[in-house]
Order: C-alpha cells, then sequence, then structure tokens
C-alpha cells in the first residue's frame, strides 16, 4: 500500500488559508497517484475535508482519503505529518512508502514527517522504478541533471520520497468516489500555532506554465525587457504559456515565476519554442522532456540544437515577427 500526500491546485488544501473553498485536485496528486497505482492499492492522506476531494482521487484510483477537516489558517505540516503518525500509532496499516509532491506544503509536511520518525527523505526524484515498494529504486538528478543517481532505502525506515512535478502523467481509472477517514493530530507542541496570514496568487491570462500544452520561452537573446513582448504575443496565438531562462529573471525582465530550469520550474509541454536560449544545462534540465523541442538562435552552435527536434538558425527579432505574423493571418 501506497500513501500520497494531497494538495488542491491553489497550493494549499485549506480553504480558508486561500481565502474560498478550491476542491480541484492538484495536478502532481493525480501524477503520484499515477504512480502509486503501479506499486499497489493507494491511499491520500488529505489537510482538509475529504469529501471534497473523494470524487477526484477516486476517478484516479485512490481508495482511501485520510482527511484532517479544514484546518482553517492554520500551517498544514504540523497537524498532518502529527495526525499521521498518531494514525499508525493507533493501527491504522502503515504504508509501504509515501510520496509527496516537490511543493512548498509538500516539502513542509515531508520534512516533519522525516523528524518524527526519524526516516530520510529522498528528494528531487523524477523516477521510481521498481514492481512493489520493497523493490523501489528512485531517479534523482545530480550535478545539474548531467548525471543520474539511483538510490534505494534499507534498513526498516519508512520510505519517504518527494517528486517533481511532471515526472508522472496522470490518467483517470474511472474509479469510484474514494472512501474517507478523520484524522486526529497528535501531540504538536507550539508548531500548531503556525498560521498562514497570506498567500500569493500568480495571476495568469493563459494556462499555467507548469500545466500549459504549449510553452514559448526567451532568453537573453531577446536583447532587452521590451522584446519580451514578441514571447508573450507568440505564446499567446500559440494558446500557450510564456517562460524564461534565468539569465532574464536574474535581470529583472520578467518575474521569478516565467523561469524554466533546475531553479525554476519543470515543464513537459506537447511543444517546448526557445527563443534566444543557448540551452545551459541548468534550462536544459527544466523542458528537456517536452515531446517537441523547437529551437530559435543565431548561434549555430547553441547546446539548445542537440536537445531541439526543429532548429531555426537564424536572428529571432526577424523570425518571430514573421511567425506571429502568420499565426495572426491564419487565426483572422
Amino acid at each position: 500500500m501506497i500513501w500520497i500526500y494531497a494538495e488542491t491546485s491553489g497550493g494549499s488544501s485549506n480553504s480558508q488559508a486561500n481565502g474560498q473553498a478550491n476542491s480541484k485536485v492538484a495536478p502532481i496528486t493525480l501524477e503520484l497517484a499515477a504512480k502509486a497505482r503501479e506499486l499497489g492499492p493507494v491511499e491520500a492522506v488529505f489537510a482538509g475535508d475529504g469529501q471534497t476531494v473523494a470524487a477526484e482521487l477516486g476517478a484516479h484510483g485512490v481508495i482511501k482519503v485520510h482527511a484532517t477537516g479544514d484546518l482553517g489558517t492554520k500551517l498544514a505540516g504540523p497537524k498532518v505529518a502529527s495526525a499521521m503518525v498518531e494514525a499508525w500509532a493507533m493501527g491504522t496499516p502503515k504504508p509501504d512508502a509515501v510520496l509527496f509532491g516537490t511543493t512548498y506544503d509538500g516539502r513542509d509536511v515531508a520534512g516533519r514527517l522525516s523528524v518524527k520518525l526519524d526516516a530520510p527523505v529522498l528528494t528531487n526524484v523524477v523516477e521510481l522504478h521498481g514492481t512493489d515498494a520493497a523493490s523501489l529504486e528512485a531517479t534523482e538528478p545530480a550535478f545539474g541533471g548531467v548525471v543520474n543517481v539511483q538510490t534505494r532505502f534499507t534498513g526498516d525506515a519508512l520510505p519517504i520520497f518527494l517528486v517533481r512535478p511532471k515526472s508522472f502523467v496522470a490518467e483517470e481509472t474511472g474509479g469510484e468516489p474514494a472512501e474517507t477517514n478523520d484524522l486526529a493530530a497528535g501531540e504538536t507542541g507550539r508548531t500548531a500555532e503556525a498560521e498562514i496570514l497570506n498567500r500569493f496568487a500568480e495571476e495568469t491570462q493563459g494556462p499555467k506554465l507548469d500545466e500549459a500544452d504549449i510553452v514559448v520561452s526567451g532568453g537573453r537573446g531577446l536583447g532587452s525587457a521590451e522584446n519580451y513582448q514578441l514571447i508573450d504575443t507568440l505564446a499567446s496565438l500559440l494558446g500557450g504559456a510564456p517562460g524564461a531562462s534565468r539569465a532574464i529573471v536574474d535581470a529583472g525582465w520578467v518575474p521569478y515565476s516565467y523561469q524554466v530550469g533546475q531553479t525554476g520550474k519543470v515543464v513537459k509541454p506537447s511543444v517546448y519554442v526557445a527563443c534566444g536560449i543557448s540551452g545551459a544545462t541548468q534550462h536544459l534540465v527544466g523542458m528537456k522532456g517536452a515531446k517537441n523541442i523547437i529551437a530559435i538562435n543565431k548561434d549555430p552552435e547553441a547546446p539548445i540544437f542537440a536537445v531541439a527536434d526543429l532548429g531555426i538558425v537564424g536572428d529571432l527579432h526577424k523570425v518571430l515577427p514573421k511567425l506571429i505574423e502568420a499565426l495572426q493571418a491564419r487565426n483572422s
């Protein structure tokens, strides 16, 4: 049996913390459910009202949701980790492994659970190999994604994995709504007093960067912040999301939320268009899983062409306006 930590797409399971109820399950949770199903029965732990997510989780193969109930504005980590340990101590069957998404809340709960159990956590996981939980081996990119490290747990410690978004593909099974079970928190000390005072929500006009089917990213080759409008326009015409390399994020041309790469967001769209991006290893880590990669760069030796399915050697200031013009004509 595998447990997964379930989150909603608002970034927190608590309705009050988000300012409104949000029962749509986050994509990372559904990705975890898909992988967990390959290893055995799947149950989820949720910081909120289990009934609000039971149907969607059940449709993705989760058979039971262990829920803390609405935590109001309280930080989820202390309550959830304590409730999990308390449930196992009181006789709830302990899972063979627990999977968390690499999110703010996922890392918080996993870290606190690790301390309570005196068990290690494998982080930055992009793949899990094995026919069952006992044989699980994790793949973790190291040295900027140049080398993949294979790691597995030994001994009696509960295996805890923090998995990167987009590592697995979510897929519905058509199952019935999951059964729900109430979780009661155990001893939390003063950690349970921590509250979420506010959350910053990214404002987007199109699809979210890490969920978009098409991503158009710009790099230093754009030349200036003003020229980023070419990326915005092209992404909009394609029904995709705009992204960026770390170089122009660090330069202040676009917000950090646009960054694709090792220290930004990992994307796996059907089409990834890299404009004026050289293709440093740190950037490739965040987008090389795209099904189709199109690179536009005036340097024929740019590393990005090594991973591109289609490469255009040319000045993006000439290529992009022509492409935008053609798309506008087609759309009209």
